[in-house]
């Protein structure tokens, strides 16, 4: 009997130490995991019932030492309102408010004159100093509620990646960008809110422990390096009178994207006041363009990979040739001789590229521009994406392929086009590009994102080979040998394409598309820079254009993230 009294005491214990863990749990759960959440939800029992309620998670910005960086949060204020039927002298009340907020008297007027509406707003987002000092004045009629908006502390910094939020048929939601398509894991529920605190006390344990959808991102967009491209990209664009000018660092072991941006752009907090809201679009995943010579470092790595070719496989260049009754020539007409590979890339020679293309085979070269991902979309975390056009690769038409090799006539995203060329970097791996490295749940729990390499485009030695060959471009023909970087190795190529006007066939005299892409140290690259611009004005070739911002931000990210040198 004592045994059995023991062991009773023993299980009575137990399942009371369990309860108190359970509630010790819980009371930390809901206490420091959603404090916030029950301080708005009592805060809301001093506010106007007009307001509506606002949450939404964050995203933060990763610098290079792992500290967090707003880059979309919620802001706390208030918004200032009137009953008409109260305020008994309007003019009076205008001229106090007038010292404490900007107003304009002829709307303040209008709104009191609605004698049978109790609730006209006539301020928003006032700070708690402002809203405590007109608080004091009592004046009658005026009621001052709690509110809260989206808010982006760098303004205008990775703004066609951060996207905003705003109203859409009265509904209030992510519009562009990480806002929209992570929509669901920003957008705070509040059906999903409890109403009892004691109640939570002892419910839904199994969804605390599993976790639910609603919580903050955390990005790979680092704040220093992304302002340093934004502020490269604008000087481009103010040098060269371009059109647009875009730029893409990743990383292209894993596809982590360090900046990412296009110019022009917008300030996210001033998206309303913008007149031409074509700006909110991202062309770096919507927009497809014709890259130029930078695809030559495919065709040759195709070519290199299949044995077609090695870097001294010789021709004899003539400057032009004719394939299917149509000419195709190098950029300035002439005529080489016998050169090798090397010099193809060296001095971007289009009839080295189509002889690559040509010695790979129509299929085959297509099979491989096809596995280097282009023509289908990456699946970047970013909505809208769209992909390449490519119909050109299933010509049987030798003139089509010709083309292509030396990037005319296909034309892709820029993410597509940094995606593919990571795959010469990171030796032979197709990535995915991505923002978000981390979800953490409202519920304490966390979800790190992982993006597996599961295609293998070309072999690691090939990747090797063409990885020389473009270090052999920077070190002797880049700028004439004056880019090459002592005690650094840097792989890189120029691309210079004409372009077309929407709705014309056929190309436009005088007008190029300029692209350059680069990653170093060569051989275990951190860092791929991807660079265009449109229309430059009074300059034909990249490597006028470019070669100095790519080195620019190159030697930036050699001494911000402290590279040693590898030669």
């Amino acid at each position: 009997m004592a045994h059995g009294h023991s062991i009773r005491i023993r299980l009575i214990s137990a399942f009371i130490a369990l309860c108190a863990a359970i509630v010790l749990f819980r009371l930390y759960f809901l206490q420091v995991v959603r404090g916030d959440i029950y301080f708005e939800r009592a805060d809301k029992q001093y506010v106007n019932t007009n307001t509506t309620p606002y949450d939404r998670g964050e995203i933060y910005f990763e610098t290079k030492d792992g500290q967090l960086s707003p880059a979309a949060m919620t802001r706390s204020g208030f918004t200032l309102a009137l009953n008409p039927s109260l305020v008994k002298e309007p003019e009076k009340t205008f001229t106090i408010l007038k010292q404490y907020i900007d107003l304009d008297r002829a709307e303040f007027l209008n709104k009191v004159d609605k004698k049978d509406d109790p609730y006209e707003e006539i301020a928003h987002k006032l700070n708690a100093e402002t809203a405590d000092k007109i608080k004091a004045l009592n004046l009658p009629g005026i009621i001052l509620a709690h509110e809260k908006w989206r808010y982006y502390p760098g303004e205008r910094l990775a703004a066609q990646a951060v996207g905003f939020v705003s109203y859409s048929n009265n509904e209030l939601a992510g519009r562009y960008g990480l806002e929209r398509y992570y929509e669901d894991i920003l957008k705070k529920d509040p059906s999903k809110i409890y109403s009892n605190f004691f109640a939570e006390l002892f419910s839904d344990l199994e969804k605390t422990i599993e976790g639910n959808s609603q919580g903050d991102l955390l990005v790979s967009i680092e704040p220093s390096v992304e302002l340093y491209l934004e502020k490269k990209l604008e000087e481009i664009r103010n040098t060269w009178s371009s059109d647009t000018a875009g730029g893409i660092i990743i990383n292209p072991q894993n596809g982590e994207i360090y900046a990412f941006s296009h110019n022009p752009a917008f300030n996210l907090n001033e998206f309303h006041l913008e007149k031409n809201p074509a700006v909110f679009s991202n062309p770096l995943v919507e927009n497809v363009f014709e890259m130029g010579s930078i695809i030559k470092a495919l065709t040759l790595a195709a070519g290199l990979d299949l044995g077609a070719v090695s870097a001294t496989t010789t021709y004899y260049d003539a400057g032009c040739i004719t394939l299917n009754k149509k000419e195709i020539c190098n950029y300035d007409l002439r005529s080489r001789g016998t050169v090798n590979m090397q010099e193809v890339l060296n001095q971007s020679l289009n009839t080295g590229a189509a002889f690559v293309a040509l010695k790979t085979g129509n299929e085959k070269f297509a099979e491989y521009m096809k596995n280097f991902g282009i023509g289908v979309e990456t699946g970047i975390d970013l909505p809208n994406e769209t992909k390449g056009l490519i119909s050109n690769l299933d010509s049987k038409r030798e003139i089509e392929i010709a083309t292509a090799s030396y990037g005319q006539g296909i034309a892709m995203t820029p993410i597509e086009t940094a995606r593919a060329l990571s795959v010469l970097a990171n030796g032979g791996a197709l990535i995915t590009p991505h923002f978000v490295k981390r979800i953490n749940f409202d519920n304490g729990l966390f979800k790190k994102m992982s993006y597996a390499s599961d295609k293998q485009v070309i072999n690691k030695e090939t990747s090797e080979e063409i990885t020389r060959m473009l270090v052999n471009v920077v070190d002797k023909a880049l700028a004439g040998g004056k880019a090459k970087m002592p005690g650094y190795s840097i792989a890189a190529k120029t691309g210079t394409a004409q372009m077309s006007d929407e709705g014309r066939r056929g190309y436009v005299e005088g007008k190029y598309l300029h692209s350059f892409f680069g990653y170093f140290p060569a051989y275990n690259p951190k860092f791929l820079i991807f660079l265009y611009h449109t229309y430059p004005k009074g300059v034909r070739y990249a490597s006028e254009t470019l070669t100095e911002p790519f080195m620019d931000i190159t030697k930036f990210l050699i001494n911000y993230y402290e590279i040693p040198p590898d030669r």
